[in-house]
């Protein structure tokens, strides 16, 4: 048993060599995309590196606690994001301020070492505390019904309004649907009851569908009786009809199909693009992918995805104890949210908002708050097998 005691027998290998493609795809992506001049001299390849780098020591940081310390810290840790998130109203908001607006949102700090964005570890630290939120709720109900299933629902909802009110005033939408996302995502693993989950997402979705429906048909309506602007509904409008909007808010979009229908099916090549996209090194890395790797390129990233979200479900399986599975449901809600909305946005699936795709956009909030969350699959996984293995042990 002295090989589960090491720390070879007890890490993550599978998922420690899943990150180091998503690494050297991401340095190739990004080093392609800075190529176009429109970066400046600024060499985003090694600042990714770089973040790699501190991502690699929150990782290593977070994997020392065990998750029964996580559980203790996690209100506090709730408390430290939300003050983030308060922080920021606060914050000076001129040319070159701390609270300086980036595309109209008020949502991140401007340090020396970068740009940073509370609400990327807000998403974290939310996971923990309503994890903790339902595993507590369990232990002090022992006998579900009806009514502690609403109990339960009430303190789920209670613990997601405080960091979704901040993030949805700054304004952050896309940021706010990875949060509903890793709710939702929680709730159904949490135990409650069908016949109260079926009804709340049936009427979300039909609320959803309503509003993208007036948006469309009822501009006039939400305009002049709702006092909605047009320029809140200008990303539905350039995603459904990009060619008509074509010079400022449809111009991403079909840019972005454009290279990513350019690279067919074996791609253009390495740094052989010939599509302008603005912005490609952070939320349309994927359209780099797509223009010079091609389809089977992009289908060799979205498959690594696909493999990520895979082993961290096998993991989540394996853990016995309750507050370890939500934490890791809502990590695969996070993640898997992320991967499909950025993709989805490049290939005119859904609407552009915004999201980094996980691990290959270049970022230092990104990439750290992720670090964040995988750490805690660290932790989780290698404690785990320590707990597992330790009664044999003192057998023998």
């Amino acid at each position: 048993m002295e090989n589960h005691r090491n720390f070879a027998g007890r890490f993550d290998w599978k998922l420690f060599f899943i990150l180091v493609i998503f690494l050297i795809i991401s340095l190739l992506a990004i080093s392609s995309a800075q190529t176009t001049g429109q970066y400046g001299a600024t060499n985003f390849v090694i600042k990714q590196l770089q973040w790699y780098v501190i991502g690699a020591f929150i990782v290593a940081f977070v994997m020392y606690f065990e998750p029964d310390q996580y559980k203790k810290m996690s209100w506090y840790l709730y408390g430290f994001g939300v003050l983030l998130l308060l922080l920021l109203i606060f914050m000076p908001e001129g040319p070159g301020q701390l609270g300086e607006p980036v595309n109209g949102a008020k949502s991140w700090y401007h340090l020396p070492i970068g740009n940073i964005q509370p609400s990327e570890f807000m998403k974290t630290f939310y996971i923990l505390a309503v994890s903790r939120v339902i595993s507590k709720h369990h232990e002090q109900y022992g006998i579900k019904t009806i009514k502690t299933d609403f109990i339960l629902l009430g303190k789920i909802g209670l613990t997601l309004f405080v960091p979704l009110a901040f993030i949805m005033s700054q304004p952050d939408l896309g940021s706010s649907l990875v949060f509903l996302a890793i709710t939702a995502a929680i709730i159904i693993v949490a135990g409650i009851s069908w016949k109260i989950i079926l009804p709340v997402f049936i009427s979300g979705v039909a609320v959803g569908g309503t509003l993208l429906w007036m948006a469309i048909y009822m501009q006039t309506f939400l305009e002049e009786k709702l006092g909605f602007s047009h320029y809140q509904f200008a990303r539905i409008y350039s995603w459904l009809d990009p060619y008509a909007y074509s010079s400022d808010w449809g111009y991403h979009l079909i840019t972005s199909l454009n290279a990513i229908g350019s690279g067919e099916i074996f791609g253009k090549g390495y740094m052989d693009r010939e599509v302008y996209v603005a912005e490609n090194h952070t939320d349309f890395i994927f359209t780099v992918i797509g223009e010079e790797w091609g389809f089977l390129g992009a289908s060799f990233v979205i498959c690594l995805y696909f493999l990520l979200i895979y082993h961290l479900t096998k993991t989540t399986l394996t853990l016995k104890d309750p507050f370890c599975t939500y934490v890791c449901a809502g990590i695969i809600a996070m993640i898997t949210f992320h991967v499909f909305e950025n993709i989805g946005m490049t290939i005119q699936l859904l609407p552009i908002t915004g999201i980094p795709l996980p691990f290959l956009s270049y970022g230092g909030s990104s990439l750290m708050g992720n670090a964040l969350a995988i750490g805690l699959v660290f932790s989780m996984k290698f404690h785990y097998r320590t707990y597992m293995f330790s009664a044999s042990d003192d057998e023998d």
